[in-house]
């Protein structure tokens, strides 16, 4: 899939104003594609990542559940 490369990009409400370990995401390209295009916050020129509403919310989930933590 194409993305716009204008998109309009958001930062998690958890992340520190110092910005380390941040994801990005494109809620507007999300509501008008079905499409997630995430990215890392302190690569913004990089790779943007296009997930599925439905792997983005599982994505989430195991976030919030400490799956990903060491």
């Amino acid at each position: 899939m194409t993305l716009p490369l204008d998109l309009a990009w958001s930062k998690s409400t958890y992340s520190s104003p110092g910005g380390g370990s941040c994801l990005e995401w494109s809620p507007s390209t999300a509501e008008a594609t079905g499409t997630v295009p995430i990215r890392d916050s302190k690569a913004p020129e990089g790779p943007v990542l296009a997930l599925s509403l439905s792997a983005f919310a599982d994505f989430i989930a195991g976030v919030k559940s400490g799956a990903f933590s060491g």
